[in-house]
């Protein structure tokens, strides 16, 4: 097939999860729930935090943080994934496809960032608990902040600059929910092999590493906490748990999606469904009922609020 300097595709057509009408129904009402509840349960975590000084602390700032990008990570995908459930052709122009796919890496790269940073904390405050407002202080909390959000731009940018230009021809089917950077690539009409392998490297070895560096970080952790005092390794544990559920739940679709050398769509598909509906939905629930200041301060949000709307 000859090569075009340009694209001649306007759009791309998402084949989706499936044509039954019944399951479509299902669909639609499962992912507005988890949607609908998702984005309540983060929004209520960032307001409490923002809203009670008593959770104005390093740990809880990034908690907010982290709630704050899980909304924008189904945010990116779910509102158009539900408005097509029903739709016989399920289309997204090409420039809304590259900004899709721009806007799901940067919240993703930067909410990988993110987590070495909520681990960073946990180690000093379990490891140094003397030194824990000195260094992690809310200036060194709002420079780490700032530097998740650069890398996670830059993530997204080293990828897309290189398959924007990327010829298209008469083949506009997507497999998929959302515009998923490898099946997009796959899509163009022109070699493709060493831009798939670019993207394995920088979206899939980064995830794989990242996540390795976490898991060896809370094992530095529970192997210093228990040196020290073995009764304190229970407690330690109860600390870290949550983080480690939320980095495998994270972690786990994207190892996955970029790493397996054989394509699975319906496999594929269920772990897109899983990162970017249940993940988001789940984390506000981890982080929460584990953690008691955080189900006290909401509680007491709760009564402040009923009690206003009794004055009037």
């Amino acid at each position: 097939m000859r090569e075009e300097n340009h694209s001649v595709v306007s759009e791309f057509v998402l084949v989706g999860l499936t044509s039954s009408l019944e399951i479509q129904l299902v669909l639609f009402l499962v992912f507005s729930a988890f949607y609908v509840a998702g984005i309540l349960g983060n929004l209520l975590i960032v307001l409490t935090v923002v809203s009670d000084s008593q959770l104005h602390s390093p740990m809880y700032f990034l908690l907010a943080n982290l709630s704050f990008i899980d909304m924008w990570v189904s945010s990116s995908v779910v509102p158009k994934m539900i408005s097509d459930v029903f739709k016989e052709r399920k289309v997204v122009s090409f420039q809304g496809c590259i900004a899709q796919m721009f806007f799901i890496h940067v919240v993703v790269g930067t909410e990988m960032v993110l987590l070495i940073i909520m681990a960073l904390d946990r180690y000093v405050a379990i490891c140094r608990p003397l030194h824990y407002l000195i260094i992690m202080n809310f200036q060194t909390c709002i420079l780490l902040l700032l530097a998740a959000w650069i890398i996670g731009i830059i993530h997204s940018l080293i990828q897309l600059v290189f398959v924007v230009n990327l010829p298209f021809c008469d083949h506009n089917e997507m497999d998929s929910f959302y515009c998923d950077l490898p099946r997009f690539i796959k899509l163009a009409c022109t070699d493709t092999y060493r831009l798939e392998l670019m993207v394995s490297a920088d979206s899939g070895f980064i995830s794989l590493g990242t996540f390795f560096i976490l898991i060896i970080s809370y094992i530095f952790i529970l192997i210093t906490v228990w040196q020290h005092s073995s009764s304190g390794l229970s407690k330690a544990l109860s600390t870290l748990s949550a983080h480690i559920t939320v980095v495998v739940l994270f972690f786990g679709p994207c190892i996955f999606v970029y790493l397996w050398p054989f394509p699975m769509v319906p496999v594929d598909k269920f772990l897109g469904i899983f990162y970017v509906v249940i993940t988001p939905f789940m984390n506000p629930a981890i982080y929460t009922f584990r953690n008691k200041e955080m189900k006290v301060a909401m509680r007491r949000r709760l009564i402040q609020i009923l009690s206003f709307r009794e004055l009037f």
